[in-house]
């Protein structure tokens, strides 16, 4: 049974990559990210009550829940599907994977938690892993490419930042389901705020394959994947269940080969290599 979680949650996580880039057109990315994020969080308050857990949130914890919620369900997200409209989701997926190494670096500084030597030798497979894959081609495909890395290497660090900032409010005993709806409606109002600051438009993508893709990020991908991860989490410990988060880029790679006609050739594997050993050893640590 644990092994079927195990797997489970690697598939979804590792799909949500390749539905992120059928969403991309008509519907720009912050309203996108908006509308995710109010279903996930209705989701998230409707299992929350049925499982009688509390759903208010201490006054002098909600300054961090808001944090949690800007940085990772509204910065992270954001980012993340303006890289997959530059780029491959399988190869975005895989500079998103970095976010452990981040997470790790601003742990370090804001919670004093210790980096050990696994870390430093992690990071640096990560670092020569991006390297092998996209300098390459940094000059022979234009500017989109080095945008999209841009765009998943700033959802790499907000997603750590998050990852960070949620840590804190695990240790402060805020209830898991109550900080990710709440940090869901906090990501929905900044996305949208984010939209109306920057002149972005709503547009309203009614095709089935967006309604589809926005279902699938919105339940299986967020709410369902969230659940099974900490169950995960409750039968394995933090550390154990971390290592599908090393395992949802290979499943990305094998998706955007299928159906976004990504070449695996020896730079990517290479790197991916490198960056899945980065994360191996950054986890064990973990």
């Amino acid at each position: 049974m644990t092994a079927a979680l195990f797997a489970l949650t690697a598939l979804l996580w590792g799909g949500g990559a390749l539905a992120t880039a059928m969403q991309a057109g008509v519907t720009p990315a912050p309203w996108s990210v908006a509308l995710r994020m109010v279903l996930a969080g209705l989701i998230l308050l409707g299992y929350g009550r049925m499982r009688g857990v509390p759903l208010g949130i201490p006054r002098k914890d909600r300054p961090a829940v808001a944090l949690q919620g800007l940085l990772f369900f509204a910065i992270a997200f954001i980012a993340f599907y303006e890289a997959t409209a530059r780029m491959p989701s399988g190869l975005a997926a895989l500079v998103l994977s970095t976010s452990s190494l981040f997470a790790a670096v601003i742990a370090r500084a804001a919670l004093d938690v210790p980096i050990s030597s696994g870390f430093v030798w992690g990071a640096l497979c990560g670092i020569l892993g991006l390297a092998i894959i996209f300098l390459p081609g940094a000059s022979a495909h234009g500017t989109a490419p080095l945008a999209g890395f841009a765009w998943a290497l700033a959802a790499a660090i907000a997603t750590g930042a998050g990852t960070t900032v949620g840590a804190r409010n695990q240790r402060a005993g805020l209830p898991v389901v109550s900080v990710l709806a709440w940090g869901a409606f906090i990501g929905a109002a900044a996305s949208a705020l984010w939209a109306v600051v920057t002149g972005t438009h709503f547009a309203a993508d009614v095709s089935l394959t967006y309604a589809a893709s926005f279902l699938y990020l919105a339940v299986a991908a967020s709410c369902v994947t969230f659940m099974l991860y900490f169950e995960l989490v409750r039968r394995l410990g933090p550390g154990r269940a971390a290592y599908t988060l090393a395992l949802v880029p290979l499943v990305a790679l094998l998706l955007s080969a299928l159906f976004e006609h990504l070449t695996l050739g020896w730079p990517v594997l290479a790197g991916a290599a490198a960056i899945l050993a980065g994360n191996v050893l950054v986890l064990a640590r973990a």
